[in-house]
């Protein structure tokens, strides 16, 4: 019977797990923060071919937009920070 016990509370404690994470994910923002022209976003890129290192870059809105990124748009995947 103990068994039974132990296996209705590991499940219990797995079942909630996906709407915490979910919680924790949807407090991030949307759309990029807004600052001044001169602000950096820093954003994460898709590392070279074979590394596993994450690329974090910090470049203005126009530098990105040259780049053909939309910082609003991807923000709420690639945002990490920005620098004023």
């Amino acid at each position: 019977m103990s068994h039974k016990k132990l296996a209705v509370a590991l499940s219990l404690m797995v079942i909630p797990s996906p709407l915490f994470a979910q919680a924790a994910d949807s407090g991030r923002m949307k759309a990029a923060p807004a600052a001044g022209p001169n602000a950096r976003y820093c954003m994460r890129i898709a590392p070279s071919t074979g590394s596993l290192v994450e690329v974090v870059r910090c470049w203005t809105r126009e530098q990105w937009a040259e780049q053909g990124v939309d910082v609003d748009k991807d923000w709420a995947k690639e945002g990490v920070s920005v620098k004023e």
